[in-house]
């Protein structure tokens, strides 16, 4: 198959990649970077250098492919991240229906089931809007949970304060998810036999616990079994992100993710869908962490 990963050599688009040249697949990755071409290459795939906010070199890029795994690249500088994510989507709509393709793996978020309250989700939600319009298209929204990736933000706060937290209950349930499995799921998906068109919902989680004890589990592995998940109010939340340099539009959206993980509002349809859950556990990553944050 002829197949497109977008995101560059990221986290999930690296192994994703990978996986499919090592099928066999005829791969091309999408990087904004010019100094990746040769490590793209490298993988066997070839490079198409350009930007994901370009319809046209999005359509001349995916002319001929059976298959898309389209994202949004995370700006966490832009003034309006909900505007962002719609136009990146509206680029991805009109790309994929000039070229024709007939198969999409998106890259969405659990809580895109919700057009409200969910901050920095809104985006995916509406990105998956924008392409379920696309006719004729068989769509699948990969919908990961919270990644434990996102836990490296927190080693200047354990660096600095000695505890790790965020506006959300140290006891809450947060379903989490490796970026590993997330590629082994959007590898599954882009090679699966031809279906009808429409679209499906897949979520993709690696282990459920709680703040509290993944604060345990990476203390122990760094050695501080005795960090702790502090919870924060939204606007101690807030004050923090803009005291780090962050823009007020990026902070809220961060709070609202927070504030809605905490009221299980991010969570709700997750927990009507739950997904097997991947390989990569707590401790696995505790382990990757540790490394990290030692350096």
């Amino acid at each position: 198959m002829k197949i497109i990963v977008t995101g560059s050599l990221g986290n999930i688009s690296l192994p994703l990649a990978t996986a499919l040249v090592q099928q066999g697949h005829n791969v091309t990755v999408i990087s904004s970077q010019p100094d990746r071409r040769a490590a793209i290459e490298a993988l066997g795939a070839t490079a198409a250098i350009g930007s994901v906010d370009d319809a046209d070199f999005l359509a001349a890029t995916f002319a001929g492919a059976e298959a898309v795994y389209a994202m949004v690249p995370p700006v966490y500088r832009e003034p309006d991240s909900r505007a962002y994510f719609q136009r990146i989507g509206r680029h991805y709509a009109q790309a994929i229906q000039q070229a024709r393709v007939p198969r999409v793996v998106q890259l969405s978020s659990w809580g895109a089931h919700r057009d409200h309250g969910t901050g920095g989700i809104l985006g995916s939600h509406d990105v998956e809007e924008i392409l379920a319009a696309v006719p004729g298209l068989a769509l699948t929204h990969l919908r990961p949970t919270s990644f434990y990736t996102n836990y490296y933000g927190f080693v200047g706060m354990i660096k600095g304060a000695g505890f790790m937290g965020a506006n959300c209950a140290g006891d809450r349930p947060v379903a989490l998810v490796h970026p590993r499995d997330i590629a082994a799921a959007a590898a599954e998906e882009l090679t699966k036999p031809a279906t009808a068109a429409g679209r499906t919902i897949r979520y993709v989680a690696s282990d459920e616990r709680t703040q509290a004890e993944v604060a345990q589990a990476l203390g122990t592995a760094i050695g501080r079994p005795d960090l702790r998940w502090v919870a924060f109010t939204d606007e101690q939340m807030r004050e923090n992100l803009l005291k780090n340099g962050l823009p007020a539009s990026t902070a809220a959206d961060i709070v609202g993710i927070y504030a809605s993980m905490s009221s299980g509002a991010l969570g709700e349809d997750y927990e009507q869908h739950k997904p097997t859950l991947g390989q990569v556990k707590l401790e696995d990553f505790a382990k990757e962490f540790a490394a990290a944050f030692k350096q």
